[in-house]
């Protein structure tokens, strides 16, 4: 089969998975940091092994570091416009409109969930298990963000299909920024590249720092730390193959 194929069947996993779930049984808070953890690690090392390199060896180290800082400042942008409500915050609040919060989470993954697309789509110009690596770490950090779309979404419709389905629409941008960044790869130059696989490490950096790492650790314990160490240890293991 195609790898490209692979990519996008696993770039969607993790929304439709996590939607799933949260229309089902909620898994225990022990294991989602786990998991998040596990993406951290393949996330930071994906881009201090692979990408960071690849940029440096594309365009220069002064490009490389201007397109790490162009990536955060764009995840920090959207931020801003339009917060991002991370999954540790998806408990009902006492006083808040579940119905009008779902839907504003909703509407910020599926915004955030574009960039990412975006750097999934790296591979084609880096080499494709780069992709499939990026398309595994954003998929198991959407599972917990597809569950806490879904659950809250269902409780206030009492519709498993609908709190699904709209749910589950989040793998949409995903799919658009990977198809996109494919075309866009292929018509621009080598050094503009370098700037852009620079960017998608400070877009994977900054989603590790400010949303991951925090919410893994948030009332877990120490031992979270080995599902990081594991992730990196997967990447340098990739790196052998």
């Amino acid at each position: 089969m195609d790898p490209i194929v692979f990519i996008v069947i696993i770039s969607v996993l993790g929304p439709v998975l996590g939607s799933a779930v949260g229309v089902a049984r909620q898994p225990t808070f022990g294991y989602i940091c786990n998991m998040l953890c596990f993406a951290a690690g393949v996330m930071l090392g994906i881009s201090f092994l692979e990408l960071i390199p690849e940029g440096i060896e594309l365009s220069s180290i002064p490009l490389c570091v201007t397109g790490l800082g162009l990536g955060a400042l764009v995840m920090y942008g959207l931020d801003r416009l339009i917060p991002h409500i991370h999954p540790r915050l998806c408990a009902q609040e006492q006083g808040c409109n579940l119905e009008r919060t779902s839907v504003y989470l909703i509407l910020g993954i599926f915004l955030h969930n574009f960039p990412e697309g975006m750097a999934i789509a790296v591979g084609s110009v880096t080499d494709i298990r780069v992709s499939l690596v990026i398309a595994l770490a954003i998929a198991i950090h959407g599972i917990p963000e597809g569950i806490c779309t879904s659950a809250p979404y269902f409780h206030t419709t009492g519709s498993r299909l609908k709190a699904f389905l709209v749910s589950s629409s989040t793998a949409l941008p995903i799919l658009a920024g990977y198809a996109s960044a494919r075309y866009l790869f292929g018509a621009i130059p080598p050094e503009v590249v370098g700037v852009i696989v620079s960017a998608t490490a400070g877009v994977m950096i900054y989603i590790t720092t400010d949303e991951i790492i925090p919410t893994s650790c948030a009332g877990s314990n120490h031992l979270t730390i080995f599902s990081l160490l594991a992730g990196i240890v997967f990447v340098i293991l990739l790196g052998m193959v």
